[in-house]
């Protein structure tokens, strides 16, 4: 098992100021950057602070990439049944699950820092099963009030057969199937 990095010793504080210097300096200057640190009371090597760099630039990097691709599936794929989204919570799920198997496997691990991943792993499962919960319960809302709209329009297109028709029986039916097919 490696060896904990020096920057798992640093107060959220001096890990935020650290990140920030990091960002601040676009991932370059390691050397200055520890000087800086030292400047700052914090010594760590400059292989730690690369190390812990090139980590979060790659992490920076996932979260620019994945906000950037939804930004297009989004402008490019409108989905306002919401599918895409209970398609990743599947996807999550299914990721957690090969986790949750993977660290039952592990031996190398101390067990209490097993059951401390496991319990994190579990906190996550119960987090995306009530997200799709939540997902579902908004469906089904959604579904309900748009069967109540269209019962009320076809009640007032068999209601308006001596008046002036807003809106056709025939119609009405048509645009049900669409709409029903979008949800």
């Amino acid at each position: 098992m490696p060896r904990p990095s020096p920057i798992d010793d640093f107060t959220p504080e001096q890990r935020a100021a650290f990140e920030g210097e990091l960002i601040r300096r676009n991932f370059k200057d390691y050397d200055g950057l520890v000087d800086w640190l030292k400047a700052n009371g914090l010594e760590i090597s400059r292989s730690a602070a690369y190390r812990h760099g090139s980590k979060l630039q790659r992490r920076l990097q996932a979260v620019r990439n994945s906000t950037e691709a939804a930004k297009l599936i989004a402008e490019a794929a409108p989905d306002d049944a919401d599918l895409r989204s209970a398609a990743v919570i599947s996807m999550v799920q299914s990721e957690l699950f090969d986790v949750m198997v993977t660290l039952q496997d592990l031996d190398e691990a101390e067990p209490g820092e097993r059951v401390m991943l496991l319990k994190e792993a579990a906190r996550s499962v119960l987090d995306m099963t009530k997200a799709s919960v939540l997902q579902k319960k908004w469906q089904a809302d959604i579904k309900d009030k748009l069967d109540k709209a269209f019962s009320k329009l076809e009640t007032q297109a068999g209601e308006t057969q001596s008046g002036p028709k807003k809106l056709d029986a025939d119609t009405l039916a048509a645009v049900r199937r669409e709409v029903y097919g979008l949800v």
